[in-house]
């Protein structure tokens, strides 16, 4: 059998770099999708150091055009694409109140427009050839809510939503479709929040810490298996207790 390709978008930043470097320990051939080139360069070097040899693309992913273009890359210089995780998000928090028009549409175009872009230009081979595992990584807040995070929640809900409808269409063609929902994760984003604030969140967590990275690629991995063939429409929740369903 050959190789396995996985597509990771935000594939350069935290969890992105997380699922990038355990695909590689678990055989794939990894692409992680871009938005900064000059980032991406060196951050792809930085990972062959450590001794990861991953591809990068680029892919502005709010854009369907340059998905599909960034999706035909990959099938002819690496190969048909079999895993897709959907991991590119951005945040722009602020009460409601406040919350401009433009916030609104940033956020719902990047964490959910996102998932339809790439998503919607793959998951046609996947059925022509029998197997595919498309993860979407949704959040914590999208299914519990969060103060000042009106529009991340809602991208991050309708993920969930996404993800159950399209599991039921393709549950009998081999295509898994998942999401997994991280609580707070041990990001340099998480990590950038003042000392305090960030105590003062890992003590509402029953588990009294931060999820690692790691962690979240761990999960990742299993629903890109084989033997996750029967795991589908589900969702991971890897929140350290802090909702539970």
């Amino acid at each position: 059998m050959s190789q396995r390709v996985a597509l990771v978008t935000g594939g350069t930043g935290g969890i992105g770099e997380a699922v990038c470097q355990r695909f590689v320990k678990d055989g794939y051939k990894v692409v992680a999708a871009y938005n900064n080139r000059e980032k991406a360069q060196a951050w792809q070097l930085a990972q062959k150091e450590a001794g990861f040899d991953i591809e990068i693309v680029h892919c502005p992913v709010t854009d369907f055009e340059a998905c599909g273009d960034a999706i035909q890359w990959v099938e002819n210089n690496v190969g048909p694409i079999d895993i897709l995780v959907n991991n590119a998000g951005i945040t722009k928090d602020g009460m409601f109140k406040k919350m401009p028009r433009e916030n609104w549409d940033a956020v719902i175009d990047t964490d959910l427009n996102s998932v339809f872009n790439m998503t919607r230009q793959v998951f046609e081979g996947m059925v022509e050839r029998g197997f595919g595992r498309i993860i979407n990584v949704s959040s914590v807040n999208g299914q519990l809510g969060q103060i000042g995070q009106v529009n991340y929640s809602a991208a991050k809900a309708g993920v969930h939503g996404f993800t159950k409808a399209l599991a039921r269409e393709t549950a009998r063609k081999g295509v898994t479709v998942n999401t997994i929902s991280p609580g707070y994760v041990a990001t340099p984003m998480v990590m950038a929040i003042d000392e305090e604030v960030r105590k003062m969140i890992e003590s509402n967590i029953p588990t009294g810490r931060l999820c690692q990275p790691e962690e979240v690629a761990h999960g990742v991995s299993f629903l890109a298996s084989d033997l996750a063939a029967y795991t589908t429409g589900s969702d991971l929740s890897m929140n350290g207790g802090l909702f539970m369903h």
